[in-house]
């Protein structure tokens, strides 16, 4: 009923002027709390809600959003979280919604606090964080609820920062899924290759790491006997240089059949694999970049886990503008599906869920 009641309606039942509802209805000033009264008691009798859409639409505002996430390669997971952002941004572009992408580098925290700076400095209408260290995440978060300014978690979720809303995987789930999956193919090896990307001893990011104490839960209840040899790679480093690692890690480690990597760089071992044409040693990964999948497609690769960083982007943005825009409430908790891929199903994923 209340969708086909016209402002010209509730002003004849209040007994007051159309224009008189129209300042109540969008709260601007110069209305006499006589007038307001009547308005709101009839607005109340036909339980009236605004068409909050076509409210923001008419108001032809400009919006602008930032993302702050790590600095990255091509061929990423985070490639895609972007082109998510990007999209939604085309999607909802009659309301002039800007996205802006901001840059730090994961093992340094002063980067993390220049680019917060910077980022209140502009006063965007609402942020996206990919935390860093707790302390440096939670001075930034802290910034932005005294300024007001909205902001999403992405990628690893830390409750205490009390975010409007937070999207990815339940990293401890997925690892433990992981090692599940893993051993349905790999229950009667006695050594399974860990493959780890560091910098100075350090994971890139605390969604890796619960990954892994995720999936060091499961082996310690199912397989306490399986050793689980570590090879760590340097992040940044060449590629000549990890195939010397691999060759001598694996000839020191004969009887490793089957690797877990709980980063996006699977391929790295799949393409070292193909390169040397061995077919005895299998690699479970994360994430749907291209190159992965190609190893998945050739063989190298057993299971890729996905994770939809291209919704995770697009969802972001969608809720900033539904919390901000729209005014509606959201949902403060958004668990991303823990998929499991293999070269038979590979080529009909979708990334996208629109």
């Amino acid at each position: 009923m209340t969708e086909r009641i016209r402002i010209k309606d509730i002003a004849e039942m209040a007994g007051v002027s159309a224009g008189t509802v129209d300042r109540i209805l969008h709260n601007r000033p110069n209305v006499s709390q006589k007038a307001r009264a009547k308005v709101e008691r009839v607005l109340q009798e036909i339980d009236y809600r605004p068409n909050m859409y076509a409210s923001a639409l008419a108001y032809n505002k400009s919006y602008t959003f930032t993302i702050l996430m790590p600095r990255h390669d091509s061929e990423t997971y985070w490639e895609e979280v972007e082109e998510g952002a990007n999209h939604c941004t085309d999607v909802r572009r009659d309301f002039h919604i800007r996205v802006n992408l901001k840059y730090y580098n994961r093992f340094d925290s002063r980067s993390f606090e220049k680019a917060a700076r910077e980022i209140l400095e502009r006063r965007p209408d609402g942020v996206v964080v990919v935390p860093a260290a707790l302390a440096v995440t939670q001075s930034f978060t802290d910034s932005l609820h005294a300024e007001g300014i909205p902001f999403i978690l992405l990628d690893s979720y830390m409750p205490d920062l009390k975010p409007l809303s937070f999207f990815g995987q339940d990293s401890f789930q997925s690892g433990y899924f992981a090692a599940r999956m893993l051993m349905l193919i790999a229950s009667r090896e006695n050594e399974i290759m860990l493959m780890r990307q560091v910098k100075d001893g350090v994971l890139g990011s605390k969604q890796q790491d619960n990954r892994e104490v995720g999936f060091r839960h499961y082996m310690h209840e199912h397989f306490p006997h399986v050793v689980i040899a570590e090879l760590n790679l340097q992040m940044e480093g060449e590629r000549a240089g990890y195939d010397d690692v691999l060759e001598t890690f694996l000839k020191d480690h004969p009887h490793v059949h089957h690797c877990i990597t709980m980063s996006s760089k699977a391929h790295i071992v799949g393409e070292f694999l193909l390169k040397t044409r061995r077919r005895d040693v299998q690699i479970m990964g994360y994430d749907m970049v291209e190159k992965n999948a190609e190893c998945l497609r050739r063989g190298s690769i057993s299971f890729l886990i996905a994770q939809h960083a291209f919704m995770q982007g697009y969802n972001c943005v969608d809720t900033l503008f539904r919390a901000i825009i729209l005014k509606q409430k959201v949902e403060p908790v958004n668990y991303m599906p823990i998929e499991l891929l293999t070269r038979e199903n590979v080529d009909f994923y979708r990334r996208t869920q629109l």
